[in-house]
């Protein structure tokens, strides 16, 4: 006797109900970019779709990412003024912190989750303290706190740290926790690579290296175990949900984290899958909205609960469209 499974495939409605994997608006996270000044607006050379905004236009932005049903966004900022200790990234006023303030006022229920880094606010470009070139990760620790504790104060409800210093996640947790922030919780940069796809990222945030790289302390491509023991610590310290980034490349990894921990995991659809994406849906070559779902459903597949891509508010609009 034949086995057929194409019985299974006969038609969208048996295919819809054996469907082992669903993609839903719920799975979204959308990036969103602040800037300094007033009336702006302006679309990111690099990363076509994609905005800076001012304070003063976030209300239609916000309103909109409601509307379409996305419920968290991960925020970043960028400041007029850059030191050697991103002294921008945790001060009270500085561009994250107001934004904050006024996305929650714009809409109390918009889960906020912030990056903590120090990338976009030092006149380096590195993601710590440096010691000669070198990123020293001890004094670093302290900084990345204080912006977490700052962000928290200025009402996030999730921090997500990208630094990948060792130690970060126990030294933001103590500090979060001391000061009566026990619900913040975190969303750890676990396994973040030192990979060829945040080209466009680094052109919107500003937050190139003005020398050398990062492989010192973003993880080397190659490896994926090295991944597991990272998410592990970063569970040990008090992460509550883990991270992969980049996404498309790592669907190994992403699947190793699901089944080794069995904890929330994100996916981050990076800047640099976006672009190639879109260059190549404007020169015709694929179709956009059969190709975003598919690699999207595939992170789900993979084993990730939680995607943030800039792709988010598009995928919305093509899943409330197909119901």
């Amino acid at each position: 006797m034949i086995k057929r499974p194409r019985r299974l495939r006969h038609n969208s409605a048996i295919r819809s109900m054996v469907r082992e994997t669903t993609l839903n608006i719920d799975d979204l996270v959308y990036p969103l970019f602040v800037i300094e000044g007033e009336g702006v607006k302006n679309e990111i050379s690099s990363l076509k779709g994609q905005y800076h905004y001012s304070l003063d236009k976030l209300e239609d932005e916000i309103n909109e990412i409601s509307r379409l049903g996305i419920q968290a966004i991960l925020l970043f900022g960028l400041p007029n003024m850059k030191d050697s200790l991103a002294s921008e990234a945790y001060r009270d006023t500085g561009i994250v912190q107001r934004a904050l303030k006024e996305i929650k006022r714009i809409n109390k229920e918009m889960l906020v989750i912030t990056d903590i880094c120090m990338c976009q606010y030092t006149d380096h470009g590195h993601c710590g303290v440096l010691y000669g070139e070198y990123v020293d990760n001890d004094k670093t620790l302290d900084y990345i706190a204080k912006i977490a504790l700052s962000h928290a104060r200025a009402g996030a409800d999730m921090v997500a740290p990208s630094d990948m210093m060792d130690g970060r996640i126990s030294s933001i947790r103590s500090l979060l926790d001391k000061n009566g922030f026990s619900n913040v919780s975190i969303i750890a940069y676990s396994a973040k690579y030192a990979s060829a796809f945040y080209g466009p990222f680094r052109a919107a945030a500003n937050s190139a290296p003005g020398f050398g790289d990062r492989k010192t302390y973003q993880m080397d491509p190659a490896n994926s175990d090295e991944a597991l023991r990272e998410v592990e610590l970063d569970l040990d310290e008090g992460a509550d949900i883990v991270m992969i980034k980049p996404a498309l490349a790592y669907l190994d990894v992403v699947q190793r984290v699901k089944y080794n921990y069995n904890v929330p995991v994100a996916a981050y659809n990076v800047s640099g899958e976006y672009a190639m994406i879109k260059t190549a849906s404007e020169k015709g070559l694929i179709d956009e909205q059969k190709i975003v779902l598919e690699i999207l459903t595939g992170m789900k597949r993979a084993g990730a609960d939680i995607i943030i891509s800039y792709h988010a508010k598009d995928v919305a609009k093509w899943i409330k469209g197909g119901k």
